[in-house]
């Protein structure tokens, strides 16, 4: 009772760890407006759900959260620093599991972590503890000598995973995470996720799976056709408590398919 009071008075009270203004993609090769004018802010110690259908703009509006993609209009904060003015500093402060496992695969899977946690400056020790903490809890713990390439898809996310867990980011983004994990690995990540809020960390979260997100998540925003069309904490959307998330989104996206 005292943890979950303290942790909802830093959800309601916390630092702005993301902060989307005005956030808008379009396409010059088809002139598609992708994301549309969206304004989002999530707190410390938030998991933070975000939803929408195929070809909404999720994967779009995360790959500018992470600088993949160039913005067109808007601004993106990250842990207040601008994702444009300040990059190196607003990088270092998140990790990403992108939606497909798409990952160099000619080396080994120690190799690739020990590369992740170079680049973020983890300690030997602190490296050495977490890869075999999560990759035990993933149960590639004993893979990790072998080349990437031998991998299957699911091996590929738990490793991804893996290396996003490794620099302790401020903030954690995933798109998609549970795709190709089994059940038991599904299970863990959903509670690293939510020990990683505890400890002060922010989750920023997509996913198909709504049953997960209604269970897991603080908040949710839908996107839809590139505009958000809904944001608030679950119980403040539904109008009947009984409504189920799935019965809500398709309401709102017009059944159109996830």
């Amino acid at each position: 009772m005292i943890l979950n009071h303290i942790l909802n008075n830093i959800r309601k009270e916390g630092a702005i760890m993301l902060k989307l203004t005005n956030l808008t993609k379009v396409y010059e090769n088809n002139n598609k407006k992708a994301v549309d004018n969206i304004n989002l802010s999530i707190k410390q110690g938030e998991i933070f759900g975000f939803l929408g259908p195929n070809g909404a703009g999720k994967t779009t509006t995360i790959r500018m959260i992470a600088g993949i993609l160039d913005i067109t209009e808007g601004e993106i904060s990250i842990n207040g620093f601008d994702i444009e003015k300040e990059p190196i500093k607003a990088k270092s402060s998140f990790t990403l599991v992108p939606d497909h496992p798409d990952i160099f695969d000619s080396i080994s899977g120690i190799e690739y972590l020990n590369f992740i946690a170079d680049m973020y400056e983890v300690s030997t020790e602190v490296r050495k503890e977490k890869i075999e903490k999560y990759t035990k809890a993933f149960e590639i713990y004993n893979d990790l000598t072998q080349s990437i390439k031998s991998y299957s898809h699911g091996m590929k996310q738990k490793l991804l995973v893996t290396g996003a867990l490794l620099p302790e980011p401020r903030i954690l983004i995933l798109d998609e995470p549970l795709g190709g994990l089994d059940p038991r690995s599904a299970r863990n990540l959903k509670n690293i996720m939510r020990e990683h809020c505890q400890n002060g960390g922010t989750v920023f979260f997509s996913s198909h799976v709504l049953e997960v997100v209604e269970n897991l998540c603080d908040r949710i925003a839908i996107i839809n056709k590139g505009k958000i069309i809904a944001c608030d904490e679950l119980k403040n959307l539904k109008e009947n408590p009984d409504t189920t998330l799935e019965e809500l989104f398709l309401e709102l996206t017009e059944n159109e398919e996830i």
